[in-house]
């Protein structure tokens, strides 16, 4: 045998040992990324079955709340704006490692002094690190999933990535809620258990493999542009109309539903609030999972009408002020937006050139939290002239104009699934 054959037959099993190493590594990485994803979400929505009590210690209104909710998505939006497509070039660690740091630095806010002014710079730097989070997460999950199944289909990525980050924002309340009912200190205990959930988050990442690999000249900076070019312009628009349109109802559960259920169903239960809140998010991850397996656009169809009937039986409940048509409704919503957006999110990535997937999903973020925030914020302004029933009536309407428009854009000629 000659020298060079003698390399290649040493070679080719170390190589073999170290394609596998390397797989094994991107897979751990991958559920790492996960549950960091999920803790930062989780976290992001601790307060929303608190309000009631920040709301009865200083006797703030409603509106307040609103306004509150919507300093939040004033962050989240502006970072995704300046930050959500760094990760492109300056890589996906750094990024998540400094959206976990942000987040920490919230906690740490809620602790040190819990009055309306902190409660206001809290939530502001909590959206500041969600907004640089959410693209940044789901462009390094899809590329630690390639690398260690490559060739596999991106079921399991798109499975997780969703449930990560809808799973996450139900997870927080349900956490909070139980902690606020049953234990002692509800304004403080739940931000010191995530506090420390954030910093093994923060090691998690640091372990994880790197996935965007170092470009000699870094480019010049820019703001994130919302931008359709990212090879089908028609399903992109479409994508983004289904992000707005499921935010919407995630904006309605986690701002103003808690205190629905509390003053107007007179439920006060604190656990109460966040299992309501809980129930339509994982009814969301659910639906995700369940359909996971339908063909793209029966899948975007099925979310459209689920969301539509579930938000028209949501201004039944409140009309009638009945608890359980109320669930109901919420968890038949939750589940149509989650299955829509998993359908936006999978569009996107599917679409997007390696290079551009994190400005695209950063895209797509920004205007899914707008949906988040402008109509949650259009109804807690309408309650300060009408009643909460009367306003939800008049959000029912404008989400069905909506749902109809995004099912309209998705049917234009060369739009995808």
């Amino acid at each position: 045998m000659s020298l060079s054959a003698l390399r290649h037959a040493f070679r080719a099993p170390a190589e073999g040992v170290g394609k596998r190493h390397s797989a094994r590594r991107h897979g751990a990485g991958f559920w790492m990324i996960a549950s960091a994803f999920v803790t930062a979400m989780a976290f992001s929505t601790v307060p929303t079955p608190l309000y009631p009590l920040y709301q009865a210690r200083d006797g703030f209104s409603t509106f307040t709340v609103t306004i509150v909710f919507a300093v939040y998505a004033v962050g989240v939006l502006t970072s995704l704006l300046l930050t959500g497509h760094v990760s492109d070039w300056l890589g996906r660690r750094k990024v998540l490692i400094t959206a976990l740091t942000l987040e920490l630095v919230a906690a740490a806010l809620f602790l040190a002094e819990p009055s309306l002014p902190v409660l206001l710079v809290a939530r502001l730097v909590t959206g500041l690190g969600v907004g640089m989070l959410t693209a940044t997460a789901t462009a390094h999950l899809h590329e630690l999933h390639s690398a260690h199944r490559p060739g596999a289909s991106s079921q399991r990525f798109e499975i997780v990535s969703t449930a990560a980050n809808i799973g996450g924002l139900g997870f927080g309340p349900l956490v909070a809620g139980l902690l606020a009912e049953y234990l002692d200190a509800p304004l403080r205990l739940p931000y010191l258990i995530f506090g420390a959930l954030l910093l093994i988050s923060i090691a998690a990442v640091a372990l994880t493999p790197e996935t965007v690999e170092k470009q000699p000249a870094r480019p010049a900076y820019r703001p994130q542009r919302v931008s359709a070019d990212h090879g089908d312009p028609a399903g992109y628009m479409a994508a983004a109309a289904a992000g707005f349109a499921s935010f919407a109802v995630f904006g309605l559960f986690t701002s103003l539903a808690p205190g629905f259920v509390g003053h107007t169903l007179h439920h006060p239960s604190r656990a109460l609030a966040g299992l309501t809140v809980f129930a339509v998010f994982a009814a969301s991850a659910a639906a995700q999972t369940l359909t996971s397996r339908l063909d793209a656009k029966v899948r975007r169809n099925l979310g459209l009408f689920a969301q539509a009937a579930g938000v028209a039986a949501l201004a039944i409940g409140m009309q009638t002020a009945g608890l359980p048509v109320f669930l109901v409704a919420g968890i038949v919503a939750g589940s149509g937006a989650g299955v829509l957006f998993k359908s936006a999110v999978g569009t996107v990535v599917a679409m997007a050139t390696p290079a551009k997937r994190g400005e695209a999903l950063a895209g797509l973020f920004l205007v899914a939290y707008l949906g988040l925030a402008l109509p949650a914020i259009g109804l807690g302004i309408a309650t300060r002239y009408t009643t909460v029933t009367t306003a939800m009536t008049w959000f029912t309407g404008v989400m069905l104009a909506l749902l109809t428009t995004a099912g309209v854009l998705a049917r234009r000629p060369g739009s995808t699934g």
